[in-house]
């Protein structure tokens, strides 16, 4: 089959676009490239999406756990090493959404929020 497209951007809704942006800038140690009033957006690597930041009126952060598709959506973060990214995420205004869950292949995941609330898994 023959792709219709390809992923441009990955896109966040939330309150407020500034330190959502810096948050996840420093996460993937990406710049910002684009500052508006209502839209960020962090570089456009090749090979991979963008990701951006745009203000949405009474925006209400997803429920984790969700039983009826509240989440709708969250971002896995591959890292080598849980304990040191779980301090560096935390240490950037994240917050912790669950324990480690060890999977029968051991590789090791945990569930935090981003300053927003948007849940995300930093997966080894």
């Amino acid at each position: 089959m023959t792709a219709v497209g390809s992923l441009r951007s990955i896109v966040l809704e939330c309150a407020e676009p500034a330190p959502l942006a810096e948050f996840w800038a420093a996460v993937l140690d990406r710049p910002v490239v684009q500052r508006d009033d209502d839209w960020w957006a962090l570089e456009r690597r090749p090979g991979e999406a963008r990701m951006c930041f745009q203000v949405v009126d009474a925006f209400e952060p997803p429920a984790w756990p969700g039983e009826h598709g509240e989440q709708q959506a969250h971002l896995d973060v591959e890292v080598d090493d849980l304990d040191v990214a779980k301090t560096a995420v935390l240490g950037l205004g994240a917050r912790r959404l669950g324990d480690v869950v060890e999977e029968p292949d051991d590789r090791p995941w945990q569930v935090f929020a981003d300053p927003a609330g948007h849940p995300f898994c930093l997966v080894t």
